[in-house]
């Protein structure tokens, strides 16, 4: 059964591309065209049901960008039983605040290189 990318997910898929928040386009800046460390990223793909604002299929890493809507108890909720089904397929989910690329994005990358040579041991 097909996983990633499924085509019920792909119109969604394209209209968040076309849609992409500041935040995203100012990350996707630094990740597309293999521009972080040699890792090929993808922008709001589909695993499963849900789509991730990011994906390294090599490191399966999911990267979240959190705006005010995540911090209300259904989003959260929500954001919760995503989370888990990522990790039951071996994905780690790291979440940033939106004001944490907006103010300090060599913050965001020192905490992304510590998970990438942490998930190389």
């Amino acid at each position: 059964m097909k996983i990633l990318n499924k085509k019920t997910t792909k119109i969604r898929r394209k209209l968040l591309r076309k849609t992409s928040t500041k935040t995203e386009k100012i990350l996707w800046q630094f990740l597309r065209a293999k521009r972080f460390k040699g890792f090929k990223f993808f922008r709001q793909y589909g695993i499963g049901e849900y789509i991730v604002d990011f994906y390294c299929p090599r490191l399966r890493l999911v990267i979240e960008l959190d705006g005010q809507i995540h911090f209300n108890k259904p989003h959260k909720e929500y954001d919760k039983i995503r989370d888990e089904f990522m990790q039951s397929l071996n994905i780690l989910v790291i979440r940033f605040k939106n004001e944490e690329v907006i103010g300090n994005i060599d913050i965001v990358f020192k905490k992304l290189e510590i998970i990438i040579s942490n998930k190389k041991q």
